[in-house]
């Protein structure tokens, strides 16, 4: 072997893409919310960066902050945010699961004493207090009961989000704030129908004051302008209720066009 091929070797390996990227190792975040223990893997940027955007997710009915933490994987898509992996508690479901033997999230404002509302408020404070985020740059996602989640914050939380990106749900009673959106939804979801989610994105084109046509922004995905600065992007893909690969790739790149509007502030 020639005498320089290991020093080679090394150099390679450390200037190699996915190599040198610093691994980001979540904090597990406990909070006391009404008397209960309620927690969250955080990820942190690996290096400090005061005014750090802030990604939310929630998990679908019966899963987990790790499992949304290795499915979503924003922190790889967007190494300078911090990115909040909530965990539910059992829950019913709206869907399945009638008894609540699964862990879920409150499909409406008002339900469980509010329980989630409460712990989405206590992390955020705690965020806030704590790390210095940048409150322009707020955003959350989430899949399935996770992706109702994120439409219940909208409507009773808007004014904290810059964008959302709900996966896989619908709501067809839906009132709140124009918000620039972008909602991922499978035309074989046999779980969520695609129907449900067609109507649910009508209502948030007509919250938002979309144009009628669209166009193409991605594959699957058709962007609907608006004058208010408030666009929706509809993804939908011939896939079913599983989450999609390719989606957190695309909703980091959304959520990086949008910060919150002054009039939202």
């Amino acid at each position: 072997m020639h005498k320089y091929f290991p020093a080679l070797l090394s150099l390679m390996i450390l200037s190699s893409p996915l190599l040198s990227q610093e691994i980001r190792e979540p904090k597990n975040i406990k909070l006391q919310v009404d008397g209960s223990d309620r927690e969250a893997l955080v990820f942190f940027p690996s290096k400090s960066n005061t005014g750090a955007p802030v990604v939310f997710v929630f998990h679908g009915h019966g899963g987990s902050a790790k499992g949304a933490a290795k499915s979503f994987a924003i922190q790889k898509h967007w190494p300078a945010s911090v990115v909040v992996y909530m965990q539910g508690l059992n829950t019913p479901g709206k869907l399945t699961d009638p008894e609540g033997k699964k862990t879920g999230w409150q499909h409406k404002s008002g339900e469980q004493g509010d329980r989630d509302l409460k712990f989405f408020d206590a992390m955020l404070n705690h965020l806030r207090k704590e790390f210095q985020i940048n409150d322009d740059k707020i955003y959350c996602t989430g899949h399935s009961n996770g992706g109702g989640f994120t439409y219940t914050l909208w409507q009773t939380r808007g004014d904290v989000f810059a964008a959302v990106a709900p996966c896989a749900s619908f709501e067809l009673n839906f009132n709140a704030m124009p918000k620039p959106c972008i909602h991922f939804a499978g035309e074989k979801d046999p779980l969520v129908k695609i129907e449900w989610q067609q109507k649910t994105i009508e209502r948030v084109k007509e919250i938002n004051g979309c144009d009628t046509a669209g166009k193409d922004w991605s594959k699957y995905c058709t962007l609907y302008a608006s004058p208010k600065n408030t666009p929706l992007v509809a993804c939908i893909h011939p896939g079913t209720h599983q989450f999609p690969d390719f989606a957190p790739e695309l909703m980091v790149k959304f959520f990086q066009m949008h910060k919150k509007l002054s009039s939202t502030k």
